[in-house]
């Protein structure tokens, strides 16, 4: 979020509408929505109705055991939950006030490299109408990880109030459950340059300048690259955004990543047959390093239509034995659809400009397979992009060993947990048996019941294999019990078989 130009904290409570109100649950004007999530940590943002200088936010593995507690004393907060584990699902719920939402999930994502990522993505939905609403059902529908937006999320100009009846109202399901990683679009542009954008998400900030205008993240084996094409056609002025700073950012984001899936994703497109066509600064600007650095595709909106292209190569086709690039357009997130006017160009693969829909896209190992799924559930196109990746090196194992400091007690019996783990910057999760969890390396814990529990501690470091400790408390129902210690690990190997 940048807030460079503030906004009275009244008035965006007056235009803010609708939200979670179920019985005695936090009724909120803005429900909560997921931002920048990686591999151990998310950003969980939402609004209040009045002043809370108590807001958090409540999650955990099964159970939401842990808390976060929001810096804000105000309406406006987005709380940042550290020490998750990757690839892992949580159940979170916000707490303001006295008053708690309902339980929602959400899932971090994999360490970086891992083979398997599942996106959707699609442009021109900020409608607050009918169409919306059955895409992002139909989105949520098929679990993506991550939800790339192409830009135009909230129209008519991308104000503070339309933010919130044409995004965050009518796909509260979606973005509480799944991230979304947003371009802007020239409508979100027409207020102030894009500013309400910038003050209602919370996107990265990896470019010299530290703008959320334009950045990159990698999603498991996929490398992503968001570029603001307002900004490049010149719609910006030059103290909030250039052409050339961002050309400069996307040229040394490519050349470094390691990642063998590279997407980039901005919302006017290079390669159109639609009503706005193609437009050419971007293409000429950006596609050359594409091309140098070997982008698999490229995803654009703009036009209210679903086009693919052939592989190209600067201003042409690539030639049978050139690496082109694929560019698509996909603008049926909501927005009326609007007829090509005429015939399909060489160029284009296929195209379409009757039905609403979003891009589906599985990438799993060497391949990358996506389709265009319409609101019916019907596929409209799909194609599938192929690499050869080199084999995937066996990842290096550590040690794990966890300790507890009273290892039986009476009820209530309150324990402490402590692991050493051998490798640096690992997450280290806490399962005590119970149905409770917690994150980092040390916790403590207060078992309630009489029984025997095993706590297990799982550990991830990125590039390493998990690895995974248990000890076990013994908890009697009453009188006293001799107090013990406790210990676990895991030496990082596979033991052999018994004879």
């Amino acid at each position: 979020m940048d807030r460079t130009k503030s906004h009275s904290l009244a008035a965006l409570a007056a235009l803010l509408v609708g939200g979670f109100a179920s019985g005695d649950a936090l009724a909120l004007p803005r429900d909560p929505y997921l931002q920048k999530v990686g591999p151990d940590t998310a950003t969980v943002a939402f609004r209040l109705s009045s002043n809370c200088s108590t807001a958090q936010v409540r999650f955990g593995v099964g159970s939401a055991s842990q808390t976060a507690k929001s810096t804000a004393t105000a309406k406006i907060h987005a709380v940042v939950l550290t020490g998750l584990a990757p690839a892992t699902s949580y159940t979170y719920s916000v707490d303001a006030c006295g008053e708690t939402t309902p339980a929602k999930t959400f899932s971090t994502a994999p360490v970086p490299g891992t083979r398997r990522v599942h996106f959707a993505a699609v442009g021109d939905f900020g409608t607050g109408g009918s169409d919306q609403k059955k895409v992002a059902a139909s989105m949520l529908t098929n679990k993506p990880e991550l939800f790339v937006a192409l830009g135009d999320n909230a129209y008519a100009s991308g104000t503070e109030t339309e933010f919130q009846t044409n995004l965050f109202t009518p796909m509260a399901a979606l973005l509480a459950q799944v991230p979304m990683f947003a371009t802007p679009g020239n409508h979100e542009y027409v207020t102030n340059e894009a500013q309400p954008y910038l003050d209602n998400l919370y996107l990265p900030t990896n470019n010299a300048e530290g703008s959320e205008r334009y950045y990159s993240f990698d999603w498991g084996h996929v490398h992503f690259v968001s570029i603001d094409s307002n900004c490049a056609v010149g719609l910006a002025s030059a103290s909030k955004c250039t052409l050339a700073a961002q050309k400069a950012f996307v040229e040394k984001d490519l050349a470094a990543t390691t990642q063998p899936w590279k997407v980039v994703f901005f919302h006017h497109p290079s390669w159109s047959s639609g009503e706005h066509g193609s437009q050419l600064t971007m293409r000429r600007q950006f596609g050359p390093l594409f091309e140098k650095y070997g982008v698999d595709l490229v995803l654009t909106g703009h036009d209210h239509d679903y086009e693919r292209s052939k592989p190209m190569l600067g201003d042409a086709e690539a030639g049978k034995n050139e690496a082109g690039v694929p560019y698509l357009v996909v603008g049926g997130g909501g927005a009326t659809l609007r007829t090509f006017a005429t015939s399909r160009p060489s160029w284009s693969v296929i195209r379409d400009d009757a039905a609403h829909g979003f891009l589906d896209v599985d990438v799993v190992e060497g391949n990358l397979t996506a389709k265009l799924v319409k609101t019916d559930g019907g596929v409209l196109d799909t194609f599938t992009l192929s690499k050869t990746l080199p084999a995937q090196p066996e990842p290096p194992r550590g040690t794990l060993n966890v300790a507890v400091d009273s290892a039986s007690g009476a009820v209530p019996h309150t324990a402490s947990f402590t692991a050493t783990l051998s490798q640096g910057n690992a997450t280290v999760a806490w399962d005590f048996g119970d149905g409770a969890t917690a994150a980092g390396p040390q916790a403590q814990h207060v078992f309630a019941q009489a029984g025997t529990y095993t706590v297990t501690a799982t550990a991830i470091a990125q590039g390493a294999s998990p690895l995974t400790a248990t000890t076990v408390v013994t908890v009697t129902s009453s009188g006293t019990a001799e107090p013990g210690t406790g210990t676990g690990e895991d030496p990082g190997t596979t033991p052999s078989d018994p004879d």
